[in-house]
């Protein structure tokens, strides 16, 4: 088994809160994993993207050549256009259709959509109101990485493990919260 996966997103969206859950959920199943991470220039507001690969086998290098991700992961339309060019042709783009507008002269959103829309393996997921209606904004990259776990080679009972995991801290309510947002994104993958 071996797995190249984009995480994409805005800084605050929490993409690294989405790498520790398939990172450890790789690590329970057996699996070998590298991650290599790229911060904004600003703490929230900037790009952030994650390389992550999972493999049966030795992984000899942290990033993805361009051309061979499987899965591109974003929390923000306009990061998953970025990484187009390493999408590998058979790869699945999962993003949100919400955009995260940081910057004065962002690009028109249906223009973005629609270049998004024309790639042949693409999942489009309104994550704000499935995260709202799970219980909270903040949600989102959990209902993104729901809707994308129909893509990975992961169990969804090892991902849930780690979701629990990660929230248990800050209580049984954000628990439930993520867990349901994860739900919901991925019954809307379906």
């Amino acid at each position: 088994m071996k797995q190249d996966i984009i995480l994409a997103g805005v800084g605050g969206q929490g993409i690294l809160s989405i790498a520790f859950v398939i990172d450890n959920a790789a690590l329970k199943e057996g699996y070998s994993f590298k991650q290599a991470e790229v911060h904004g220039m600003a703490q929230r507001g900037g790009a952030v993207q994650s390389h992550l690969r999972i493999s049966d086998n030795k992984i000899f290098s942290d990033l993805i050549p361009k051309g061979e991700t499987d899965l591109i992961l974003s929390v923000e339309p306009m990061e998953a256009l970025r990484y187009f060019d390493f999408l590998h042709p058979e790869g699945t783009i999962v993003t949100s259709s919400n955009p995260y507008v940081n910057i004065p002269e962002y690009p028109d959103l249906q223009d973005i959509l629609e270049r998004v829309k024309n790639e042949l393996h693409v999942v489009l997921v309104d994550s704000d109101a499935l995260a709202k209606e799970a219980g909270s904004s903040k949600a989102q990259n959990m209902v993104m990485l729901g809707a994308a776990s129909r893509f990975l080679k992961l169990k969804e009972t090892s991902l849930l493990e780690f979701i629990k995991a990660l929230f248990q801290p800050k209580g049984d309510n954000m628990v439930a919260t993520n867990v349901r947002a994860f739900e919901l994104g991925r019954d809307a993958a379906v």
